[in-house]
C-alpha cells in the first residue's frame, strides 16, 4: 500500500469529520502489513490528526492507534486536546485511561513524555479537573480522603519539599487503571509532573472562582439597574402623588 496515498486519505478522512473511516482505514494497513508498517504512517502523520482518532475512545472495542501510539505521539497529541473545548474532559480521561493503562504500556514512559512537553501539566489538569479537592488531600496527607481535610493547601515550598515523600498507601491499593492510580503514578514515579499539574488546578480554581464572584456581581448591579428603571417610570411616585393630593384635600 502506498503510505503517501493512505496518509493524504487519512487527512481528508478525518478533515471532513469521517473519524471512523480514517481509523478503519489505518486498521486496514495494520492488518495487511503489520504493526510496523502502521507505525510508521503514524509517524508521519500530524499531531491533530492522531488525536482526532485516539479521543474517539470506545472501550467495548480496541483502536489499534491507541495500542500503538508512542509516548512522544501520545504527549504531543494530548497537549493540544483543549482546542476542543471540551468542558467535561470526558473524551481526554477515557484516551489517556486507554493507552497509559493499556497492556503493554509503562505509565512512567507515557507521563514522562508529557512532563517533557510545554502544556503537559494543563493537559492533565485538565484530566483531574473533576478531582482537584481529592488531588489536594493527596497531596497533603498521602491519601485521597478529604473527610478531615480543612480546606488549607500546602504551600507551593512545602509542595516541593514533599514531592519525594513515602507513599501512605500502596500502589495496589489505587490500581484501578483510572484517576487514582495516574495521581500515583505521578506523585511518586513523576513528582515534578504532579507538582506543576496541581499548582494548575489552583490557577484554574481561583480563575473559576473569580469568574463566578464577577458573574455574581454583574447579576447584582443589573437587579439595581432594574429597580432603578421601575423608580424612574414611576412605579414607586404614584404612591407618594397619592399622598400628595390626600394631603392637599
Amino acid at each position: 500500500m502506498n503510505h503517501l496515498a493512505l496518509i493524504a486519505k487519512t487527512q481528508s478522512l478525518i478533515a471532513a469529520g469521517d473519524i471512523a473511516g480514517a481509523e478503519s482505514a489505518l486498521t486496514e494497513l495494520a492488518d495487511a502489513e503489520g504493526d510496523r508498517a502502521l507505525m510508521v504512517v503514524l509517524d508521519q502523520l500530524a499531531p491533530k490528526d492522531i488525536l482526532a482518532v485516539m479521543r474517539e475512545y470506545d472501550p467495548s472495542r480496541e483502536s489499534v492507534v491507541n495500542l500503538l501510539v508512542t509516548p512522544e505521539q501520545f504527549a504531543q497529541a494530548i497537549v493540544i486536546e483543549k482546542r476542543y473545548k471540551d468542558l467535561t474532559h470526558t473524551h481526554l480521561r477515557g484516551m489517556v485511561n486507554s493507552i497509559v493503562f493499556r497492556e503493554d504500556a509503562d505509565p512512567v514512559a507515557f507521563l514522562t513524555a508529557v512532563g517533557d512537553l510545554e502544556g503537559g501539566s494543563e493537559a492533565m489538569a485538565n484530566y483531574f479537573a473533576e478531582k482537584w479537592a481529592r488531588i489536594e488531600a493527596f497531596a497533603r496527607t498521602g491519601s485521597f480522603d478529604t473527610v478531615e481535610e480543612d480546606g488549607e493547601m500546602l504551600s507551593e515550598q512545602a509542595l516541593l519539599a514533599s514531592a519525594y515523600a513515602s507513599p501512605k498507601i500502596e500502589l495496589d491499593e489505587v490500581a484501578d487503571q483510572d484517576w487514582m492510580e495516574l495521581a500515583w503514578r505521578m506523585r511518586y514515579e513523576c513528582p515534578d509532573l504532579f507538582t506543576e499539574t496541581l499548582l494548575v488546578l489552583r490557577a484554574q480554581a481561583r480563575a473559576h472562582h473569580l469568574g463566578a464572584q464577577d458573574e455574581e456581581e454583574a447579576e447584582q448591579e443589573q437587579d439595581t439597574r432594574m429597580e432603578t428603571r421601575d423608580t424612574d417610570r414611576g412605579g414607586s411616585t404614584p404612591a407618594a402623588r397619592d399622598d400628595d393630593e390626600e394631603s392637599a384635600i
